[in-house]
């Protein structure tokens, strides 16, 4: 692992199994997906060509029970033999059958068994969950850690959200905290909230009393209850990155101030937009960060070098380096690499994250706006990206799609070298002339090779 801090690209049980020393963790926190069957994400294949059960890549957080559930099932109940664990995926299989939320259970529980590893021996765990399987993790989170071991089930209650038609409004998560053992780091100073503030009681200089006995109240405020009023995100919030499920970075700050020092070592698993990493990075704490999507990846990457100002404090595991890790990257799983390649080119995902998506898209996988000249005069270049075979055809098509998508320019990158008559087809489409008087080729042919050795690099291929 080293003294870096890392970011891993990949399925957090192989990375967890591979990578992370046992007993080297001081804090998890993780926010998996909720089976809560709203679209999110879909299933990752990793490098030996199987389904990695891992996490759902954007946007399907629906899970089946299938030939990969089954299998997982069967590996799990064999490699933990003698675990609680194995004994409570057999006794849910009976109670549940073979359905969507056994299929959850079934991946979640030997991810848990291998975050309970990789802690330290007075290390916490945060399980971050909604009520639609919070009942059932909270009996396998007892069954890896002992239920003596259960700390605190804290509600966090926020106004954002839905209504309520035929039921109570939805407003609030559930976080597990469990410990190793007794002998956890509790910051209590460090997290104190005003005894008048929100959710508390009002101070009084005469103190309280409390079973019959006076005391005067603690001047730096009191502990947080168990459930805390900390406002979730709205949509025009400063914080948010354009990432689906982002929690605040103060629900963050809170968790990792109570139970670790600076210097602790915070893993999370199931990373996302990076919040957990960011709450660490300001507190001056080391962190790991796992996600199967490189939508997240760069998004972190994006996110940590717009506040902090760096891109080589940490290192960077799973994503191609060159042009091999590219193709095989490219072999697993198109539409990480689509992704990725789009990355190379300096796309915002903040802005362009919903033109990200698998499925028909028309032939369009990525949009760059540039500016013209005068303010407002916004003109757009799409992207395409191709992994396989290349021909004239495809340049053909990419410059009918220019044209229906009233775009000035069009970058057709592709993973395999094109062939002359493909350069000679895309020279016969023209040239767009800048407000400078700059001439750009209306479609621009980039090989994968070329900007990952910078012999193209992406300020040059856009107008300024």
């Amino acid at each position: 692992m080293g003294d870096k801090n890392h970011l891993y690209f990949g399925d957090n049980l192989s990375v967890l199994r591979r990578d992370i020393k046992s007993e080297s963790i001081d804090l998890v926190y993780l926010d998996p997906p909720f089976n809560s069957d709203r679209d999110y994400n879909q299933i990752f294949t990793n490098k030996q060509g199987d389904k990695a059960s891992a996490q759902i890549k954007v946007f399907e957080d629906t899970w089946h029970w299938n030939n990969e559930a089954e299998k997982l099932f069967l590996e799990t109940i064999e490699y933990y033999s003698n675990s609680l664990v194995s004994n409570f995926l057999i006794s849910m299989r009976q109670f549940l059958g073979t359905n969507k939320m056994m299929a959850y259970l079934t991946m979640m529980a030997p991810r848990l068994l291998e975050l309970y590893r990789v802690l330290k021996p007075d290390g916490v765990l945060f399980l971050h969950c909604d009520p639609s399987s919070a009942h059932y993790l909270k009996l396998l989170l007892d069954a890896v850690f002992g239920f003596r071991n259960f700390e605190n089930e804290i509600i966090w209650c926020y106004r954002q959200g839905g209504r309520g038609k035929r039921n109570f409004a939805k407003k609030h998560d559930t976080l597990f905290f469990y410990a190793k053992n007794d002998n956890y780091t509790f910051n209590s100073d460090e997290i104190r909230i005003p005894y008048n503030g929100t959710g508390g009681y009002v101070n009084n200089n005469n103190g309280n009393v409390v079973n019959g006995k006076r005391y005067k109240p603690n001047p730096k405020g009191k502990i947080p209850e168990d459930w805390w009023d900390i406002p979730a995100l709205t949509p025009t919030s400063k914080e948010r990155v354009g990432f689906p499920t982002q929690k605040p970075v103060a629900l963050l700050e809170r968790i990792i101030l109570a139970t670790t020092d600076e210097d602790d070592v915070i893993l999370d698993p199931f990373c996302g937009c990076g919040t957990a990493i960011v709450a660490a990075q300001r507190l001056k704490r080391k962190w790991i960060g796992i996600d199967v999507t490189h939508i997240a990846i760069h998004t972190i990457k994006e996110r940590l070098n717009n506040e902090f100002g760096f891109l080589n404090d940490y290192k960077v595991d799973g994503e191609p380096i060159d042009i091999d890790g590219a193709r095989e990257l490219a072999s697993n799983n198109r539409f990480q690499f689509q992704v990725w390649a789009v990355s190379l080119l300096g796309i915002d995902y903040k802005s362009d994250f919903n033109s990200l998506k698998k499925g028909a898209d028309g032939g369009v996988d990525g949009v760059r706006y540039f500016q013209n000249g005068e303010i407002g005069n916004l003109k757009k270049c799409i992207i395409q990206v191709k992994s396989g075979k290349v021909s004239v055809k495809d340049i053909r098509e990419f410059d009918s799609v220019i044209k229906r998508e009233s775009a000035e320019l069009g970058v057709f990158l592709t993973l395999k070298q094109p062939t002359k008559p493909m350069i000679n087809e895309a020279a016969s489409a023209g040239f767009f002339t800048n407000y400078r008087g700059i001439e750009y080729p209306v479609i621009g042919i980039v090989e994968v090779k070329d900007l990952l050795t910078h012999k193209i690099k992406p300020h040059n291929i856009f107008p300024d």
